[in-house]
Formats: C-alpha cells, sequence, structure tokens
C-alpha cells in the first residue's frame, strides 16, 4: 500500500549510531527540537566489537514529515544508517509488557483465562495478583490490557517496540 503524502501514518524507523555518551541525546533533540513526537523508543547496543547501537523509534507523520526526519538523523555525525522499516520492505516487530492485575475470585480466574487465550505468562503470583508477562504486536498487547482493566488492572510496564527487516540483508 503507498503512502499518500498527506496521510499520517505510524512508522518504524531503526537508526543504527555509536554506541557513546550524548548521541541518544542529540536524536532525541532532533525529534523534540522540530516538534515530533516519539511514541516509542528503545535502545541497546548490538555490536559490542565495533561498539555499535541500535535506536528503534515508532513515530507517525506524513510522507514527507518521516523523509525530514530520516533526512535530518542521516545528517547526525554518530549515524551510521537510518532505515524506515514500515516502507523498506518486510520486517518483524514486538513488543513485551508486564501487566500487573490485583483481583480475587471470578475475576482472578478471568483473568487467568484470557491470559492463556493470549499466550500471556504468569511470572509472578500472590494470593491478591498476576503479574503477566505478553509479548507481540502493539495491538495484541493493548487489547491485553484493555481486557485486564475491569480485572483489576494495577500497572503496566512496556518495553517499547523492536524491530527488524526480515532475510539475509542487516540494517
Amino acid at each position: 500500500m503507498v503512502q499518500q503524502n498527506n496521510e499520517i501514518r505510524r512508522h518504524i524507523i531503526a537508526i543504527l549510531v555509536d554506541n557513546e555518551a550524548g548521541v541518544l541525546a542529540r536524536v532525541i533533540g532532533l525529534f523534540s527540537g522540530r516538534g515530533y513526537n516519539i511514541e516509542s523508543l528503545t535502545v541497546a547496543e548490538v555490536n559490542p566489537r565495533e561498539q555499535l547501537s541500535r535506536i528503534t523509534i515508532v513515530t507517525s507523520g506524513t510522507m514527507m514529515i518521516i523523509e525530514q526526519i530520516k533526512a535530518q538523523l542521516s545528517r547526525l555525525v554518530p549515524v551510521h544508517k537510518v532505515s524506515d522499516l514500515t516502507i523498506e520492505g518486510p520486517s518483524v516487530s514486538r513488543e513485551l509488557a508486564l501487566v500487573k492485575v490485583a483481583a480475587s475470585g471470578e475475576k482472578r480466574v478471568e483473568s487467568l483465562r484470557i491470559a492463556d487465550i493470549f499466550r500471556a505468562r504468569a511470572v509472578d503470583s500472590t494470593n491478591e495478583s498476576f503479574v503477566f508477562e505478553i509479548v507481540g504486536a502493539t495491538d495484541k498487547l493493548d487489547a491485553f490490557i484493555r481486557l485486564m482493566e475491569p480485572l483489576g488492572l494495577v500497572d503496566v510496564s512496556r518495553t517499547g517496540v523492536v524491530a527488524i527487516a526480515r532475510g539475509p540483508q542487516p540494517i
């Protein structure tokens, strides 16, 4: 599906950068200085030998704004490569969440039943609560969290989206 120039769409941008102090601040500064919103952000070292980190950012905008973001990111000195995984071909993306539910009786049983349907794992359990671990697409996590709200949702912690292009080529 081709994106229209004025259509606002969610994009997953992967950035390969030097793993050094201040790089993340410069990338974030580029977004905040221009009023671009970051919906999700993950960072991790991916190549210790070459001291490279990967920043994965989920943002939304028109095609023109996304192209501006990519061009500005490419000009930052510690940036080696910028990829828009949304448009550059097939990719795989996942997110992890820890979801705490405090429930008793039937609500406790129902929360376990829903967790089973969503393939969420109970990683902690007390007489009053569960902590579920769930991994999947952002929409799946959103749906699970919505279903847990009436059952006693207490807290949620999410990692943010991680993504990688399919196939043999690196970023």
